[in-house]
């Protein structure tokens, strides 16, 4: 039987934890710069609550309805044999596996990019940069295969030695620390945001919905953040699940989970806008906001060397307990898979993770013309780093999320479902089955359709 959480408040806090990445941080802001502003943040907000909250509760059920293992196969194998369904449906949590895997393959390169820049903001690198130094920096750390990969190690060594110690004596220990401080950084960032930068001009871009700048891909971008930040159809959450004990309410820590993740993701656009516009900078910078634009502004600011400090540090919390989030479902796994203890499990998964997680390291220089896949038309021009993000992002999430849907709404047991959630027959659970057999399901071919085009 997997362990159970030592108490609700540290299962929230590594569930929030997983939940709020550098998808939040890092992601979010120079989205919904891209993408219009508030209108695009209300949006985003619908889909999380709408199609985010029933799919969080449906891998929780699974989790804890699978009672006697962790691993995501091998719960929605069981809870599809309490149904009198084919086990063939555990293929759907290993699809979830490969997808959570695949992500860490680059994610760990890009959480390490926050660390290499808080050492650059500890060291004062940022003080007076201009935006040509500011590209330059960025463009000299991707080029550096040497530097990417001591800090690719370095990501890997701490995700395998805190998912080795197991629940209560590694994640469990590092979400009571990491958690705190991430909230922590993040208020101190949104203070001090407000007193050097132009908060007004940032409050009016986040939260005065202008639906003219609204359009159907930003829809888009909208429902497919959502599915990237609450991390549907990743396994964490049946891991997570199934450590859960039974009194824990699903649908009120549904609720609070994914508010939590908003409310992180508003908070961060709140803690860089405002320096944004305060300083006549793009708000639509892409990618390059956090590690272009941001750096230019700290180096101006009065406390510029500490708060941007502080900014990379708030970067790394979210990095590091999403780093363990993901990689505990691919222990999980290997534990089941090679029926071995749960530290060499760690190790072993850890080892592949950092072999395969060079080819993210080295697509960003030593093989920056290698194309995998050229044989696919889709993926022809894309280096290692841009095949693994696009299959993850547009095949095997979308096809996980749709599966799992279909899976909970139509295959697993009814009543074991509203057992689980702790409803009866009533609006809440109906509202739950038909947002899942049908909006849902709508809602992720939508992006796999647009993705695979895309």
């Amino acid at each position: 039987m997997p362990e159970r959480w030592s108490s609700r408040l540290t299962f929230l806090l590594a569930s929030v934890g997983f939940a709020v990445g550098l998808g939040n941080i890092w992601r979010f802001p120079y989205l919904a710069g891209e993408n219009g502003g508030s209108a695009f943040v209300l949006i985003y907000m619908l889909f999380a609550f709408g199609i985010g909250v029933p799919l969080v509760m449906s891998e929780w059920a699974i989790g804890r309805r699978g009672r006697t293992t962790s691993s995501a196969p091998g719960s929605i194998a069981e809870v599809s044999a309490q149904a009198g369904a084919s086990a063939a449906w555990g293929s759907v949590g290993g699809i979830a596996v490969l997808a959570v895997f695949m992500l860490m393959l680059f994610y760990t390169t890009v959480a390490g990019w926050t660390m290499d820049y808080l050492a650059r903001g500890v060291a004062g690198e940022f003080s007076r940069i201009t935006a040509a130094e500011s590209r330059a920096m960025f463009a000299g750390l991707t080029a550096n295969p040497a530097r990417l990969a001591f800090w690719h190690t370095v990501v890997c060594v701490v995700t395998v030695y805190i998912n080795s110690r197991g629940l209560h004596d590694g994640i469990e220990r590092a979400v009571k620390v990491l958690m705190p401080a991430l909230f922590g950084c993040m208020i101190v960032m949104v203070g001090y945001a407000a007193l050097v930068g132009d908060f007004g001009a940032a409050a009016g871009f986040l939260l005065a919905p202008d639906f003219s700048r609204l359009s159907g891909g930003a829809v888009l971008t909208a429902l497919g953040q959502a599915f990237f930040s609450i991390g549907i159809a990743m396994a964490v959450m049946i891991t997570y699940g199934s450590h859960l004990d039974q009194r824990v309410s699903i649908p009120r820590n549904a609720f609070i989970v994914v508010g939590a993740d908003t409310l992180v993701a508003l908070l961060a656009g709140f803690a860089v806008f405002p320096i944004v516009f305060a300083h006549g900078l793009p708000p639509d910078s892409g990618e390059g906001l956090v590690f272009q634009t941001l750096p230019i502004a700290f180096g101006e600011l009065p406390g510029g060397r500490i708060f941007g400090s502080v900014f990379f540090l708030l970067l790394i919390a979210a990095a590091v307990t999403s780093c363990i989030a993901n990689f505990a479902p691919v222990v999980a796994w290997t534990e089941e898979r090679l029926k071995c203890g749960h530290g060499v499990a760690a190790l072993t998964a850890g080892c592949a993770m950092w072999a395969l997680g060079l080819g993210t390291v080295f697509s960003f220089n030593l093989l920056a013309e290698f194309h995998p896949l050229a044989f696919i038309g889709a993926l022809g021009e894309r280096t290692i780093y841009e095949s693994l993000d696009f299959i993850m992002s547009n095949v095997l999430l979308p096809v996980g999320a749709l599966l799992t849907s279909i899976f909970v709404g139509w295959v697993a047991d009814r009543e074991g479902m509203r057992e689980e959630f702790g409803l009866g027959e009533g609006m809440a659970f109906r509202a739950w089955l038909a947002l899942v057999r049908y909006v849902v399901p709508v809602a992720v071919a939508v992006i796999f359709i647009a993705g695979v085009r895309g």
